[in-house]
């Protein structure tokens, strides 16, 4: 019987990512840490996985796991395996959904005619990133609205995602965040084979994409004259050229140490824990679940100054907005170390705000207001703010 119809838990599916477990980024850590609490809660738990995430399971963690293929192509990789998790949704109810990604927009009328009550997460401003052309960013303004149109609720994990639609559209967003793993007494027996030491390193730990300036942050560190260390952890698929940006910058400074993906948390863990400075170039997404990993480590950050990440780590955090912000930032925390582990402790305790389990709270009463009807969505006729303004301009 249906949770909402009986005295149980919930039918809840999640869309739209890589899947779990997660190794990838943001929404994959979302539906693991969310997706598990929920089952522990007495719902059923539904997440769709792609093909090559994992080694293929049927339940991890309390969630069942339904694993489909996709297209291994940028364009069309995410796109491919939405469309078939939907239709396998369409076909096996649940009282409720969760779409990642506004970008998946284009299978929320699958749903809909299933009448499967759904929300869409929708990122940050997936149409500023540089990876995609003119008919990328078209593609990704148009699908930005489908959502809007589309989905009983939204959802928006920073404040300044959820200011933009309501500025945009007019529309209200459902405010969650992601949560901050507490790490303390981390040790730190990984760090010697890579030749560090710790609170004798800085730290950046990205995707390699524009949008996240890995590249400025390398261009400002080889310009500098630090001393210490830094250690760029990352990689991405389909960025070839942007890799061999990044490598070039570098050149042969023996400071710069590029260990390409980390895929042992224990190792990453370490290395968040014992960095001196963490930077974090990230500029179009919302909050951020390695800027919350390195403030819950206690680690003082260096962030690409724009509302997201000032609205995380505020007064504690240092902000650079070129590579030339970036020397006098690492030379500071290098002079002063004890400021720098001081400013640490602080946006540790900043950290606390943002916890996993208050986190599944607000996805489940959403679950629970979606199967019940009780959201404000769909607005089928929400628009652009601007194309409104465009629209009464002509008349």
């Amino acid at each position: 019987m249906s949770g909402v119809l009986g005295t149980g838990g919930l039918s809840i599916a999640m869309v739209g990512t890589r899947g779990a477990p997660a190794h990838y980024g943001g929404f994959e850590t979302a539906v693991e840490e969310v997706g598990a609490r929920l089952a522990a809660r007495g719902h059923r738990v539904r997440v769709y996985c792609r093909t090559g995430n994992a080694e293929r399971m049927s339940r991890y963690r309390g969630m069942d796991l339904v694993t489909l293929p996709a297209l291994r192509m940028r364009t069309l990789e995410t796109l491919s395996h939405t469309a078939l998790s939907a239709v396998h949704l369409a076909l096996r109810r649940m009282d409720a959904a969760f779409v990642f990604n506004a970008a998946n927009a284009p299978f929320l009328p699958v749903l809909r005619a299933a009448r499967i009550p759904v929300a869409t997460h929708v990122d940050g401003l997936e149409w500023k990133r540089a990876k995609w052309g003119k008919g990328g960013k078209a593609y990704y303004r148009a699908a930005e609205t489908a959502a809007v149109r589309m989905s009983d609720a939204l959802i928006a994990d920073a404040e300044g995602i959820s200011s933009y639609y309501d500025a945009e559209y007019g529309v209200p967003t459902e405010l969650i965040s992601y949560g901050a793993p507490i790490l303390t007494d981390v040790p730190s027996t990984g760090l010697a084979p890579l030749g560090l030491r710790p609170g004798g390193f800085h730290l950046v730990v990205a995707r390699f994409e524009p949008e996240n300036h890995v590249d400025v942050i390398v261009e400002g560190y080889v310009r500098s004259g630090a001393r210490l260390p830094l250690v760029v952890v990352g990689s991405a698929p389909y960025a070839d050229e942007y890799v061999a940006r990044v490598r070039d910058i570098a050149g042969d400074d023996p400071r710069v140490h590029l260990l390409g993906g980390v895929w042992d948390q224990g190792l990453l863990d370490q290395l968040y824990a014992h960095a001196l400075t963490y930077l974090h170039g990230h500029s179009v997404g919302g909050t951020n679940p390695s800027l919350l990993r390195a403030i819950g480590a206690g680690t003082a950050t260096i962030s690409w100054d724009v509302q997201f990440n000032r609205e995380v780590t505020r007064e504690e955090g240092r902000y650079f907005g070129s590579a030339a912000d970036i020397a006098p930032l690492l030379l500071d925390a290098e002079v002063r170390p004890d400021r720098a582990l001081q400013r640490g402790e602080r946006l540790r305790e900043r950290a606390r705000a943002y916890d996993w389990d208050r986190v599944a709270d607000g996805y489940e009463d959403l679950a629970r207001r979606l199967a019940r009807g009780a959201v404000g969505g769909p607005h089928p006729r929400a628009r652009r703010l601007q194309a409104r303004q465009a629209v009464r301009g002509a008349v």
